[in-house]
């Protein structure tokens, strides 16, 4: 359990103190944040002064502190401090900072006082805490006040907490989206080194009542839990993290992703995948140094899906900081020389798949006393959106609803691959 939280700027002032237990003096967080705070260099985020373990975490110009004199788990409490700072923005539109603590003193300490009782995490969640903690000039008419009043005691101790009873659509609708970001670090010969997908399964439900989902995805261990072989259309997903709202119990048995969901929108589920990647683009570029003052670029890009066409595609070709004139060439989309970042920028806004193209540039640099240096050669990156792709073959195979009135449900699925670390060495 945890003793007290601080606020803390970055001065070391301590802007708000919360004691939730006697076990922990004002006198060790004046240690605390004299001999850590105060420090320039890097030091552990869990330190330990007069007895207490101190946890820290920065978001902005604010640090917040949990102190504890327990052997607590240090994973719940930095997991705490992060929602706390979620609440935080949810209640100042996105805006956590020094002022917005100083502006909102008795907010902010309404707020640590419903977040925590007695030392034990409660509920961390914004929109329910909204249900009964009004902000300042907020007014709640009394028909929802008293709708307020019978909800949150049931959400804050019941087992569905980030869900309410009592909601009703006309139309009865979940969008279903898989968003993924392409990781990849690839030679000058066109040799693979690195390449990852890191993606997230986001979900936006408007149903009536409290139904249960079940969902479905062509992942070998939740085929391997129906008792089917791993086909080939079957990833091997790692890293894989899910939203409160799935019962782990269910998925360990049975390796199903069951779960009342949130009512709007929230992530599901957060996974990567390491083998067997799609790569949306392949890029082939040849420079060629001619001499000290010039400079031959060609780069081919050539889309590897087929059937869908990707947007907004943009590569960026570094070129060496004494580059004084670039003549670019190129049939499809505009190439523009940015001399604040020395890279000669590609734009397309469709690409379409199974598609090449190329762009070649003369590059004229001045001839410098202080360039003697070696160019270093940075790598060529790309951004990109490709709608209705999965660059990991992750497929959503089924989307249950079960309500007890048993309406009906209009269900939407989207994919879509964006651009991580894109990189291809030159």
């Amino acid at each position: 359990m945890i003793s007290a939280v601080y606020l803390i700027n970055l001065k070391g002032e301590i802007l708000i103190y919360r004691s939730y237990r006697d076990d922990v003096t004002r006198a060790a967080a004046d240690a605390f944040r004299m001999q850590v705070l105060a420090a320039k260099e890097f030091r552990s985020p869990v330190q330990i002064f007069e007895k207490a373990s101190f946890f820290h975490i920065r978001s902005s110009n604010v640090y917040l502190v949990a102190a504890t004199r327990e052997n607590v788990n240090a994973a719940m409490v930095f997991q705490f401090l992060f929602a706390l700072v979620d609440v935080f923005k949810g209640y100042f539109g996105g805006d956590f900072q020094e002022d917005t603590v100083r502006d909102n003193f008795p907010l902010v300490y309404e707020l640590l006082d419903e977040v925590m009782d007695f030392g034990y995490p409660q509920s961390c969640s914004a929109d329910l805490l909204k249900t009964f903690i009004m902000q300042e000039g907020q007014a709640l008419d009394p028909a929802r006040a008293l709708v307020a009043s019978s909800l949150a005691p049931a959400q804050v101790t019941g087992a569905v907490s980030w869900r309410r009873e009592g909601i009703k659509y006309r139309k009865n609708e979940v969008f279903l989206d898989v968003v993924e970001h392409v990781n990849l670090l690839m030679s000058n010969k066109g040799t693979v080194l690195r390449s990852d997908v890191t993606g997230e399964v986001v979900m936006k439900t408007y149903l009536t009542g409290m139904p249960e989902c079940k969902f479905g995805l062509n992942d070998k261990l939740m085929m391997q839990g129906e008792g089917k072989r791993r086909e080939s259309g079957s990833i091997e997903m790692e890293d894989v993290s899910f939203h409160q709202c799935v019962k782990l119990g269910k998925f360990d048995s049975d390796k199903a992703v069951t779960f009342i969901p949130p009512d709007g929108e929230f992530i599901l589920m957060k996974y990567r995948v390491s083998e067997n990647i799609n790569l949306p683009f392949h890029v082939l570029p040849i420079v060629k140094e001619l001499g000290r003052t010039r400079l031959e670029v060609n780069v081919k890009v050539k889309a590897q899906y087929s059937s869908v066409t990707g947007l907004n595609v943009i590569v960026r070709i570094p070129l060496p900081p004494n580059t004084a004139k670039v003549t670019p060439v190129t049939a499809a989309g505009k190439a523009k020389y940015e001399p604040e970042t020395s890279e000669l920028v590609w734009r397309m806004r469709k690409f379409p798949g199974d598609t090449e193209y190329a762009l070649s540039a003369e590059v004229e640099m001045s001839a410098r006393i202080e360039d003697k240096k070696a160019w270093s050669r940075p790598p060529i990156s790309m951004e990109y959106q490709v709608p209705m792709l999965a660059a990991s073959g992750l497929h959503v195979r089924f989307l249950k609803i079960y309500e007890k009135s048993n309406y009906n449900t209009i269900k939407w699925v989207r994919y879509i691959s964006k651009n991580g670390q894109y990189l291809n060495r030159i």
